[in-house]
């Protein structure tokens, strides 16, 4: 395609609008990332919160070289965005057994994209003459940056399938997916693949990160400590993805000595699903762990272990995150924006069986402190937590894992 330089006047508006984009609203950015994780198609990539993370680092790294590309060159034409950003994320949707239609995901972000580079556009120059060719020049300039993004991503795409097909990490996560699936594959054969037992008891986990400057070899030796955890020498591990790991045991992990040695790698995360029996078991305990890890990633709670039995009840209660904010705020009212340690008193008054003299040794407190921070949360609560125990307790464990606190 050829491709012709526009006169030097636009070249200099493209310039300084370029230098604008690098600084982005932070409301811009937050438009462009619920956009690229929109619609049915993507529902998927949304609630992974490793696919949801590469997504948005994606969008900043779009942002970021386009707008340098016309810095440093006014005009001409960007190439293709073919760094570590992009290519992580071809890496991973395939690795999640996802097609070429998850690139739409970069067109719904061209369309944000572009309605607030015209927003810039508009501040840089009132003359109708320069605006209609500056908008010409720049929104060929962003359609085609995108498209050949978009193809070279599919291409590369293309390649990690075919590096997919070979190789025992290759083998293993296609055997596991089948197991998943309920496909017909027999357990004896399994097992011979994976080198996994698949009679008895599994804890199953899942190991990730969201930290684009992790290193990636971290979530391995967060691995070998869940099985050191659960005194299992032959766990199964699978590469989920670049930044996920999927992992078996047949012991139950030790969870005080899994926090204590997890702490000296405090970007890997890990999601426990409960003990299950067998092949049924072996899926069932995989089910449990995604489900805390999407929990953890819709609430953006920042707790580094979880376990389903943690999080069942607050799993529940927040599939529909609108619904479960309208909930918390009815049955707390004034005290969902109290003092951390008014709520923590009253969750653990409530954990502890409205027994206060246990609820202050729980907390390392005096009793009549925690009776003091009682009465200043029945004052606060819509309706007294005597006759709305059962929701305040409920809402109070949602946000405690929203928030930490």
């Amino acid at each position: 395609m050829s491709w012709d330089l526009p006169p030097s006047r636009i070249r200099e508006l493209l310039r300084r609008g370029a230098e604008l984009v690098l600084h982005p609203k932070p409301e811009w950015l937050d438009e462009l990332d619920a956009a690229t994780l929109a619609g049915p198609a993507r529902q998927q990539v949304a609630e992974d919160p490793v696919l949801a993370a590469a997504i948005r680092r994606s969008n900043r790294s779009n942002l970021r070289y386009w707008a340098a590309a016309n810095i440093r060159a006014p005009g001409e034409r960007v190439p293709a965005d073919l760094g570590d950003v992009p290519l992580a994320v071809a890496r991973d949707l395939v690795r999640r057994g996802l097609d070429d239609a998850m690139l739409g995901a970069y067109r719904s972000g061209q369309s944000v994209a572009l309605r607030y580079w015209i927003e810039i556009v508009f501040t840089l120059t009132s003359d109708p003459e320069e605006l209609q060719v500056l908008l010409d020049v720049s929104c060929r300039s962003i359609a085609t940056y995108i498209e050949d993004t978009v193809d070279a991503i599919a291409a590369q795409m293309d390649r990690e399938r075919a590096d997919l097909t070979h190789g025992t990490h290759a083998e293993r996560r296609e055997a596991v997916t089948l197991l998943l699936d309920g496909a017909p594959l027999s357990p004896q054969r399994a097992q011979q693949r994976l080198g996994y037992r698949l009679e008895g008891a599994h804890w199953a986990a899942v190991i990730w990160s969201d930290d684009p400057d992790i290193d990636l070899a971290a979530l391995d030796r967060a691995a070998d400590l869940l099985a050191v955890a659960a005194g299992d020498p032959r766990p199964l591990t699978v590469l989920a993805s670049a930044a996920t790991r999927w992992v078996w045991v047949h012991g139950e992990p030790d969870l005080a000595r899994l926090h204590a040695t997890a702490a000296e790698i405090p970007a890997a995360r890990i999601a426990i699903g409960r003990r299950r029996v067998d092949l049924d078991g072996f899926r069932r305990s995989h089910h449990d762990a995604l489900t805390v890890q999407r929990m953890l990633a819709r609430l953006g709670a920042p707790r580094q272990i979880a376990t389903y039995a943690d999080v069942e009840l607050v799993a529940l209660l927040t599939a529909d995150r609108e619904r479960a904010d309208q909930f918390v705020a009815g049955a707390l009212g004034d005290l969902a924006t109290a003092p951390p340690e008014l709520r923590e008193a009253v969750r653990t008054f409530v954990a502890a069986g409205c027994n206060a003299t246990a609820a202050a040794a729980r907390l390392y407190t005096h009793r009549n402190t925690l009776l003091r921070r009682l009465a200043r949360a029945e004052r606060l609560l819509p309706v007294p937590l005597a006759d709305n125990l059962v929701p305040v307790a409920a809402a109070l464990e949602i946000q405690h894992w929203h928030t930490g606190t």
